[in-house]
């Protein structure tokens, strides 16, 4: 059975959550807190194998709170649990296990737990298991947010990412995925040694070039190998060049 602790400023929020994971039947709530200092004064003596947090505290940071537990030995899996769906993201880089948001819902509460489950690590004989986790981008996938969820994409599945009316999106071999970052902020994320800006609106991935064809003013149209035209701005040409040597 998981030990849980809740982490919530809003006790009928807590109340909530506390509710649904003891309807599991899988977890024991080992502890609660509204704020960091209680928090941090807790877990070490209960131990518990994830923490439910919600990212904004009255007067502390959830975010910077995660970053605290991390340093804590057996380290917790931590789980946000918030209203607030703009720092999905951001929870990656506290390898959080998972983001869910308010108001609750039963069935993604037990989606959570067994994700948290399957990550957690088997016990060595006479020790203590400690979960390990790592951010997506260790083992070459980024992370995105799409309609409330999180979802992990291989790097190397990516043909290009563009945006157009504010609307971002990254098109993938199989399919094409509707994000909520801006395409300045998925370019922080992508390896520059395989991705290219070559437009305002388009970032592309140099191992799905499949064909440059010049177009007029100077500028170029690619041809990515899953079809896809994708113009290449004067702005752009030159790195282009640079990069590939033509």
């Amino acid at each position: 059975m998981l030990k849980a602790f809740i982490v919530d400023d809003e006790p009928l929020a807590r109340d909530e959550l506390k509710y649904l994971l003891l309807r599991s039947k899988q977890v024991e709530i080992v502890g609660e807190s509204d704020c960091a200092e209680d928090t941090l004064e807790q877990i070490p003596s209960v131990r518990p194998d994830v923490v439910f947090l919600d990212i904004e505290l009255a007067e502390d940071n959830g975010l910077e709170l995660a970053q605290q537990l991390l340093t804590l030995n057996p380290t917790p899996a931590i789980v946000f649990a918030t209203a607030y769906d703009e720092y999905a993201l951001k929870s990656f880089e506290v390898n959080a296990v998972d983001y869910i948001l308010k108001p609750f819902n039963e069935k993604r509460i037990q989606q959570t737990l067994e994700k948290v489950q399957k990550m957690q690590r088997v016990p060595e004989e006479n020790s203590q298991a400690v979960p390990s986790f790592k951010p997506a981008t260790q083992f070459g996938k980024i992370a995105v947010l799409v309609d409330e969820r999180i979802v992990l994409i291989d790097y190397q599945k990516i043909a290009y990412l563009g945006s157009c009316e504010g609307k971002c999106a990254i098109k993938t071999l199989e399919r094409e995925y509707k994000v909520g970052d801006s395409l300045t902020m998925l370019e922080k994320k992508l390896n520059p040694q395989q991705f290219i800006r070559v437009h305002r609106g388009f970032i592309v991935n140099m191992d799905h070039i499949s064909e440059i064809q010049p177009w007029f003013n100077s500028t170029y149209n690619l041809i990515m190998k899953e079809g896809s035209k994708i113009p290449v701005s004067r702005t752009y040409v030159k790195d282009l060049k640079n990069v590939l040597g033509f």
